[in-house]
């Protein structure tokens, strides 16, 4: 198998079993199994259990900005653009639950580099709907434009987390609950 196949497919084994077991409680003998590699194979491509974890992220944090920059092309103004964007988020989150897992359950990474790598990700949404913002809105006052950009990430991140609790609250409902609360503040900057 070819190495970049291989690492793809180590990564999707180890986002599961860290989604099953949480970090610490996974094991990479159980990773290399359900993968049908060798302990030492996994520590060639990835060094450590920390690396593995990291690569995971990263994984997940490619597809999230690639989904969520997708969604909003062609999107013809502001509000269009922040229910595309919104649902894309919304989606990767119902679909990639095992991906999500890792960054919900970072409170158990506190003070490693996988901490770090979340908050990366969140950021890179922040800044990916900032520059959004900033293309659609006609506020040159870009403090404001990062806070708003900072509320969306935040509030979305704890309605996801939210929405777990119901399976009936699906992507489009969980889309049009943001846009209730996250549209009347930013529909101001739209129109100044």
């Amino acid at each position: 198998m070819p190495r970049a196949q291989r690492e793809r497919q180590m990564i999707e084994v180890a986002e599961v079993v860290f989604a099953e077991r949480g970090y610490a409680a996974a094991s990479m003998d159980e990773i290399a199994e359900r993968v049908g590699v060798s302990k030492p194979m996994l520590y060639e491509y990835f060094n450590s259990k920390e690396g593995l974890l990291l690569a995971c992220i990263r994984e997940a944090r490619t597809e999230l900005r690639q989904v969520t920059e997708q969604a909003v092309l062609g999107s013809v103004n502001a509000e269009e653009a922040m229910r595309a964007g919104l649902h894309a988020f919304f989606v990767f989150i119902r679909e990639r639950r095992q991906a999500w897992s890792l960054v919900r359950h970072e409170t158990t990474l506190v003070g490693t580099s996988a901490a770090e790598e979340i908050e990366a990700t969140r950021q890179q949404q922040t800044d990916l709907i900032a520059t959004l913002m900033s293309g659609f809105f006609n506020d040159a006052d870009t403090v404001r434009i990062q806070a708003a950009a900072e509320f969306v990430v935040g509030g979305c991140e704890r309605l996801a987390i939210w929405c777990e609790r119901y399976d009936d609250v699906t992507p489009d409902v969980a889309t049009e609950y943001a846009m209730d609360l996250l549209w009347g503040g930013l529909q101001r900057l739209a129109n100044r």
